[in-house]
């Protein structure tokens, strides 16, 4: 089969399209045929030399990917199941999805509502998986209809999902964006104002900013995160899912004990069954209401991986590259 191969020998790193066969690591490992795959910000911090998140030296990238059971001994995915294929050490430490198949275990496949294709599958991703997590995560902490949300790096593939879904879901969603000319494809993906960076607290003189969000999903991190922190209302909180800006949070103890405000990390690789579940039937309720292709910012095959992957991780997207396997 086709894969799309990342090596690293003496730190120099190969990026490459080859041709391989799928490694069944276990025997209880079902064989999917995949048809999409997406471009993560995390397969881009994979397909760098030192990587902060590669665990092995060769495998086939992709952190995701969309498909039907091939063959499984699994009553629950048994053969012809639409499936999304994510999670764990996928794309990590071991093959991931940019092949035109996989085997994984049965903890990293979800089976797909019908209201959702493999194609949509795959423009959600990771990337929209998160998002939701995120808004359920708000949502199981007391968001009130019309409640104003801010979503940081909102041109992004959390960000713009988390913008769609918070407005589908009767929300406010404000987006933070270092683009600016990406303001309009905001406020049409559902966004009620789109700020800058800059904008996402004031009174930087003053240990806390205004009280001006009602929640918010933070797909940055960093720096960004400090601010967003410090201009939170009293008793809302922060979903927080990326490092863009930075891994490292440098901040004061004022939010949480003055304001009660809550920082709730957001994490899809370990999700348990029942949580995948909730997300993706959740997604599935809103399927019919999302217009898919405005998300995406262009379909490739395997052959363009290495621009896309430099694209993401550069941030020079607006939305979803999605990978059509086939191509």
């Amino acid at each position: 089969m086709r894969a799309f191969v990342v090596s690293e020998t003496n730190g120099h790193l190969s990026r490459e399209l080859r041709e391989v066969e799928p490694v069944r690591v276990d025997e209880s490992d079902l064989k999917v045929k995949l048809e999409y795959s997406s471009v993560n910000f995390k397969d881009a911090m994979v397909a760098q030399a030192p990587s902060r998140v590669r665990r092995v030296s060769t495998l086939v990238g992709g952190v995701d990917a969309a498909g039907v059971v091939e063959s499984s001994g699994d009553d629950l995915f048994a053969p012809g199941t639409r499936v999304a294929v994510h999670g764990g050490n996928l794309g990590v430490g071991r093959d991931g999805g940019f092949a035109e198949y996989i085997f994984a275990p049965r903890r990293y496949l979800s089976p797909l509502p019908p209201s959702i294709s493999t194609r949509d599958a795959m423009v959600i991703g990771t990337a929209g998986f998160t998002a939701m997590a995120s808004v359920l995560a708000l949502e199981d902490r007391g968001l009130e209809p019309g409640a104003l949300i801010l979503v940081t790096g909102a041109t992004g593939g959390v960000g713009s999902q988390a913008v769609t879904y918070l407005a589908l879901r009767g929300y406010s969603p404000v987006a933070s964006t270092g683009s600016p000319d990406g303001a309009e494809w905001l406020v049409n993906r559902g966004a009620v104002r789109v700020i800058g960076r800059a904008d996402v607290s004031d009174r930087f003189d003053r240990m806390l900013g205004s009280e001006l969000w009602d929640g918010a999903v933070d797909c940055v991190g960093g720096q960004t995160l400090h601010q967003l922190l410090r201009s939170m209302r009293y008793g809302t909180s922060v979903a927080a899912s990326g490092i863009l800006a930075g891994a490292e949070l440098e901040t004061t103890l004022y939010p949480f004990i003055t304001r009660a405000v809550t920082l709730v990390g957001v994490d899809t690789v370990q999700a348990n069954s029942a949580s995948r579940q909730r997300v993706w039937r959740t997604l599935g309720e809103l399927a019919p209401r999302i217009d898919f292709t405005s998300l995406i910012d262009r379909v490739i095959a395997l052959e363009d991986l290495s621009l896309a992957l430099d694209d993401v991780g550069a941030g020079r997207t607006r939305g979803r590259i999605l990978v059509q396997l086939d191509l």
